[in-house]
């Protein structure tokens, strides 16, 4: 395991976003540019804040990744097959989905240019992709199960175990 206890334990427990750069990885390039990943949850929406004060201060590109569920899965499992003005309704959803998630923060940062990357992919893999050669790679962090303020969630655990450059987690605000 290439993640140090100690790193995720205070990823896992911090009320604040945590900054974690594994020995491994190279030197991040101060020109590359700064990754989010977006899911459209509460918390995502605070990485994507988090994303865009990061990028802006760095005076970097913003790739803005959004993956989604392949639905032939799901389809397949029913029996129904999907046509390709299926697959481009779908794909023009998601595309939609990115482009509102994303709304609001061009007006508050109009210093930083906006990359969107939308893809049927795992999210892990395409995080990882689009953060070959940038600074930082920032995700929200749901937890999972009854201990989702305890832990960490399956994305950014892998993404702490395999981005080639520093990872921002981004957790909920603690409660009174």
């Amino acid at each position: 395991m290439v993640l140090g206890s100690v790193s995720a334990a205070v990823a896992s427990h911090a009320f604040c976003p945590v900054v974690v750069t594994r020995t491994d990885t190279d030197q991040p390039d101060s020109t590359g540019p700064v990754v989010v990943g977006i899911d459209g949850s509460e918390i995502s929406a605070k990485a994507t804040d988090w994303a865009f004060a990061e990028a802006s201060a760095r005076n970097a590109e913003l790739i803005a990744v959004h993956t989604w569920m392949d639905p032939q899965v799901q389809a397949a499992a029913a029996g129904i097959a999907l046509t390709e003005d299926d697959w481009s309704q779908l794909e023009e959803q998601q595309n939609q989905t990115l482009a509102e998630r994303l709304a609001g923060f061009a007006s508050r940062y109009p210093d930083v240019s906006v990359t969107r990357h939308v893809t049927r992919d795992r999210a892990v893999r395409a995080l990882v992709e689009q953060s070959q050669g940038a600074q930082l790679v920032v995700v929200g962090s749901h937890g999972r199960g009854g201990f989702a303020g305890m832990v960490l969630g399956s994305t950014s655990r892998a993404l702490l175990q395999a981005a080639p450059c520093p990872v921002m987690v981004v957790r909920p605000e603690a409660h009174a």
